[in-house]
């Protein structure tokens, strides 16, 4: 072996199952766990990643956790300076590099299920806060932990989907709009592309395709304790409060099962909503559950440029009015939900934020607006849908929606360009 070249199969590695798998992920040499992190990164910090790969692969684990930690510490505050658009990517691969050392040394010992949890929550983190690094290792490394858990902590699949019992629900009533009064967005049964493009997607109008979405495997598959087995031990951002535009709002990290515990079965004293998440990033199981639409292909950009966001959470669950930069396809697969549509035209009446935060968002409450203060919003027209599970909704770029769930509910976006 030549001077200065470790390997990872020193009589001081640990041993069992999980050790072999997760070491099987990694580059034989340190040599291969060199990074390119660009120029913004302090030579300092590079040169510390070098010795905490020294020291992995040297067998000296109980001092690469330490020092992983001093990474993960300098790189979180890298990562919270600023506007997170402003971080540069070196610094989320810096921070990517960390989680992947701290998860890996915490297995070195078998059989400790808490190591292994902990380490999981270590590889979401750098899911969510880093860049990927050596080919998408940390969804790799999470995968096997997660299959290291023990069983009793991924319940059963349920073979159907149940609201919770109406002991434990959210007994407050939640009143559902008569469509049937307003304007209602036309459907259509699975147009073809020419149809669809020459109809709707160049003029810009929106329209609900039905029996796009019905054999996605998600629509028989998904269930509380399916969800719970695929991604309950796993960490998401959860959105708490009412709506993003009330003071009291804010957004933690839990696990989807904490969540569920929280918001969805029990009574919640405020609601929980794991909102606009790229779940299916972070946990490919569910990804193979959906299909990205057809449609998708009459975009200019590429199929890995589609953005698939996750909307889950409990009955009542509100995104006030609002446009996105993208064309949007919005599928509902549990739960239904009612939904308000406003041309870009009407930008105007409906009042939009001044502040550059939230200038995509309107002033007014959609259901119970103060006319007096925002009296333009009434003569407003819009369109208006109840989308149930297997629909799949077309919202056009820059075009106002607002969504409101009547049920328990889980929905997918797409966003593309």
């Amino acid at each position: 072996m030549a001077e200065g070249t470790n390997h990872l199969g020193d009589p001081q590695a640990g041993t069992g199952a999980l050790w072999e798998a997760l070491r099987a992920l990694l580059p034989p040499t340190k040599e291969g766990l060199k990074l390119d992190v660009g120029e913004k990164v302090e030579r300092s910090v590079v040169l510390l990643l070098e010795r905490a790969a020294e020291l992995f692969y040297g067998g000296r684990r109980s001092e690469c956790l330490q020092t992983s930690e001093v990474i993960l510490d300098y790189s979180w505050e890298k990562l919270n300076t600023g506007p997170w658009q402003d971080v540069d990517k070196g610094w989320r691969q810096v921070y990517t590099f960390g989680c992947l050392l701290k998860a890996v040394c915490l297995c070195e010992m078998p059989g400790d299920t808490a190591a292994v949890a902990a380490a999981l929550r270590v590889c979401d983190m750098g899911l969510l806060m880093g860049a990927a690094i050596l080919g998408d290792v940390l969804i790799k490394v999470a995968t096997i932990l997660q299959a290291h858990l023990p069983s009793e902590k991924r319940p059963a699949q349920g073979p159907t989907w149940e609201q919770p019992s109406t002991k434990k629900a959210r007994s407050d009533h939640i009143p559902i709009p008569d469509v049937k009064l307003e304007r209602t967005v036309p459907r259509l049964h699975c147009p073809s592309l020419e149809y669809f493009k020459k109809h709707f997607l160049v003029p810009e109008r929106p329209v609900i395709l039905e029996g796009v979405a019905n054999h996605w495997p998600c629509m028989k598959k998904w269930s509380l304790e399916y969800i719970q087995e695929i991604a309950g031990c796993r960490t998401v951002p959860v959105e708490v409060g009412s709506k993003y535009t009330d003071e009291d709002w804010s957004q933690t990290l839990m696990t989807v099962n904490e969540f569920i515990s929280r918001y969805v079965v029990d009574e919640p004293k405020d609601v929980g909503y794991l909102a606009q998440h790229q779940l299916f990033e972070q946990i490919p199981e569910l990804k193979q559950d959906i299909s990205i639409p057809d449609y998708c292909c009459l975009g200019n950009g590429e199929e890995d440029e589609i953005t698939i966001n996750a909307w889950f959470g409990p009955q009542g669950t509100v995104s006030p009015l609002h446009q996105d930069p993208q064309q949007n396809f919005l599928a509902q697969v549990i739960g239904s939900k009612y939904i308000r549509l406003y041309s870009p035209q009407e930008s105007e009446a409906l009042y939009p934020h001044d502040s550059h935060l939230l200038h995509n968002t309107s002033q007014v409450d959609v259901e119970n607006p103060d006319l007096e203060k925002f009296p333009k919003f009434a003569e407003a027209p819009f369109l208006s849908c109840i989308l149930s599970p297997g629909e799949v909704l077309f919202i056009p770029v820059k075009y106002w929606h607002y969504v409101r769930a009547l049920d328990l509910s889980f929905s997918v976006s797409f966003w593309w360009s």
